[in-house]
């Protein structure tokens, strides 16, 4: 099945696409951690001062290891920032603090979308590293078992192609909300939202990227079954 050329036509484009959505994250924020906020205002300043606003006071903020490993943990009620993101008083900083502050908001006014994304956690970690196991193993045992097992491996992977699509109005809500408050806030000036664009719609491509990589492969999967039948 890995020899099977209609693989590629499924799998690489939106493997380009991830691979150009990274160098995009990775070039925008290097650009404009160069580039110092007006203010002086750091990520976890910008951070506490938007969740401050939003009224959202039993919320961490805390430090973390790892470039861009910038997220926040709703089990916990923590704000977690790379040590980058959190001391830096760059327009890349705040545009990633702001963006992690708005999931802390959209926790508190109970976003549906946030809500469905972190019920689905725990069966997406199982189905996409076993969904594409099973499914395997389910067409090499199709002739003795039938195809229930690779039906059974494709409703898995299911989970995470749902998990990638619900991702995206989480993760664009939150740099709306983000981009809103940076200005309302003070903490960057109307000037200065072109680099935080720059950096969230950059990072913004990388879950479109996801969810086209999780789809496709799903559709393939289909296929094959497919091909089976017909």
């Amino acid at each position: 099945m890995y020899l099977d050329p209609l693989y590629f036509v499924f799998a690489l484009p939106p493997m380009l696409l991830g691979l150009w959505a990274q160098f995009k994250v990775k070039s925008a924020f290097k650009k404009y951690s160069r580039v110092p906020t007006q203010s002086g205002v750091n990520g976890s300043q910008a951070a506490r001062r938007i969740l401050e606003r939003g009224g959202v006071g039993n919320v961490t903020v805390e430090a973390t290891h790892g470039m861009l490993s910038d997220h926040y943990d709703p089990r916990h009620k923590a704000l977690r920032l790379s040590e980058e993101v959190f001391n830096l008083a760059s327009i890349a900083s705040v545009g990633v603090a702001a963006h992690e502050a708005g999931h802390a908001l959209q926790d508190k006014t109970g976003y549906m979308p946030l809500q469905l994304r972190s019920i689905m956690v725990p069966a997406v970690s199982i189905g996409s590293n076993l969904g594409p196991i099973i499914f395997m193993a389910g067409m090499f045992l199709a002739g003795t078992l039938g195809t229930t097992l690779a039906w059974a491996g494709i409703a898995l992977f299911g989970a995470t192609a749902l998990f990638a699509l619900v991702t995206l109005p989480v993760e664009f809500d939150a740099s709306r909300r983000a981009k809103e408050l940076l200005v309302s806030q003070g903490i960057v000036s109307s000037a200065e939202m072109k680099g935080i664009n720059a950096v969230l719609n950059a990072a913004a491509l990388t879950y479109v990227a996801a969810a086209a990589q999780a789809i496709m492969q799903l559709v393939y999967f289909l296929s094959i079954m497919n091909r089976r039948d017909s």
